[in-house]
């Protein structure tokens, strides 16, 4: 009898859970898991803070949650016109966006800004993923961009690197881990799913965008065995994030208000579940959340895991860019949650 998720949770707590749950690897890179309920992405959605300020005025580009010391980081591009330690004048942005340059911002669970880092050189911050250590946290992103559409720079490994408060790192950093879990791919990028401690990276392999989750843990011991790999099904519109939760893999995808195929106050912003066993959509669903927000961009998906002594509780989040009117293009982040399991 498959277990419960729920008497999973109570049973273990986030440390032991991973441990708790067989996972056995085939061949085909597959598992047998316990089954495990999924978001209801039809359930009303709640805000977890609205129309924020980040470091910089730009795109929230995505989200990640350190559950233990209850923060949210938020990486967007680089704004135009600032001018670095060692750079001769302000760079453009769009020479920003070229070279990968990214803006994190560390907020307190408000949406309050408690710091920020400039990371040159990683990519486009399509994902990012956290992992608390102590106090603090190391973060897991794309780095060693690469620009090969002539527009923007996309990450073609992975990094872990410490949140730093004020820092400005670039890929060969000494605090910067680079690994390369699956050689040859490029547009990479990662999240966490905080309760099985499992690293999820997408990537573009042979102009074929795929996911493959591993176990943090082997990831950090530069073992690159996949639980699952699946493809990135079908897209109605741009791609804006993703998540892994438990047996889920959750996509986010739509556009801003008056982009093509959006019309406020519905838009075109959906949230699609698949199966990480199979790789099959078992739901996609049209969400209104936010709806009153100007601007809205869909940008950016997380897990939150509010209580840790409940970790059943746990949310997907989402994130939309928005700003404060349509005169005013100075870029607010909000972060959105659904929590109700089926």
């Amino acid at each position: 009898m498959p277990l419960n998720r729920r008497t999973l949770f109570q049973a273990a707590g986030l440390g032991a859970l991973a441990a708790a749950l067989p996972v056995t690897a085939t061949s085909a890179g597959a598992a047998d898991v316990a089954a495990a309920p999924r978001f209801d992405l039809a359930a009303p959605g709640q805000p977890l803070f609205r129309t924020k300020p980040l470091h910089n005025k730009t795109v929230l580009q995505s989200i990640a949650f350190d559950n233990v010391n209850r923060h949210v980081y938020t990486v967007q591009l680089m704004a135009g016109g600032q001018q670095l330690a060692g750079e001769a004048a302000p760079v453009s942005g769009a020479k920003r966006d070229l070279a990968g340059d990214l803006c994190l911002t560390r907020l307190d669970l408000d949406g309050n800004e408690l710091g920020h880092m400039f990371l040159t050189g990683f990519g486009h911050g399509v994902q990012i993923g956290a992992e608390p250590v102590g106090s603090s946290a190391f973060l897991w992103t794309e780095t060693d961009a690469i620009a090969d559409d002539g527009l923007h720079g996309w990450g073609s490994r992975l990094a872990r690197f410490r949140f730093d408060d004020g820092a400005i790192v670039t890929p060969d950093s000494p605090g910067v881990r680079r690994v390369t879990p699956i050689p040859g791919a490029d547009r990479t990028t990662c999240g966490i799913d905080p309760v099985l401690n499992r690293l999820v990276m997408r990537h573009r392999i042979a102009g074929t965008f795929r996911y493959a989750l591993y176990d943090l843990d082997d990831v950090r011991r530069n073992q690159f065995t996949p639980i699952f790999e699946v493809d990135q099904p079908a897209l109605t519109y741009s791609f804006q994030g993703y998540a892994s939760s438990g047996d889920y893999l959750y996509l986010l995808e739509g556009s801003s208000y008056g982009s093509s195929g959006s019309t406020a106050p519905i838009g075109n912003t959906y949230l699609t579940c698949v199966e990480w066993a199979s790789g099959a959509v078992v739901a996609r669903q049209l969400v209104t959340d936010g709806a009153d927000l100007a601007f809205r961009e869909p940008e950016g998906m997380a897990i939150q895991v509010p209580d840790l002594g409940d970790p059943a509780g746990i949310r997907l989040a989402f994130g939309f860019a928005s700003t404060t009117s349509p005169t005013d293009t100075a870029k607010l982040a909000s972060v959105y949650y659904k929590d109700v399991l089926i």
